[in-house]
């Protein structure tokens, strides 16, 4: 089973979710932990930030949320950032965070 690693910031914007949300993200998580490539709805290759990186999608009632992760180091998955959507499109905000919390990561592993 893969080992997922966190960024610290983007798990404690990940508590904030609502509970429908997180308990699908960390459903989706563990399909990631066995190995499980996913696809539309549930997952798009965010190639902007890196090769390897996706997001997760995920919608309830209340809004859109967003998890980036990356797949590229064998038996792990980093989660490195969160968000609840706004607009349609993501904003180059988050698209820079990601890109930083990522790099981050990569530096520590």
């Amino acid at each position: 089973m893969n080992e997922v690693v966190w960024n610290e910031k983007t798990l404690k914007i990940v508590k904030s979710f609502p509970e429908e949300i997180k308990k699908n993200l960390g459903y989706l998580i563990f399909k990631l932990q066995l190995g499980e490539k996913l696809s539309a709805p549930h997952s798009k290759s965010m190639s902007t930030i890196e090769k390897g990186c996706y997001e997760l999608r995920l919608k309830d009632r209340d809004g859109i949320y967003r998890a980036f992760y990356y797949l590229k180091i064998e038996e792990r998955v980093l989660i490195f950032h969160a968000f609840q959507k706004k607009t349609h499109k993501t904003p180059k905000k988050d698209i820079d965070l990601g890109k930083k919390n990522l790099k981050e990561m990569l530096n520590d592993n």
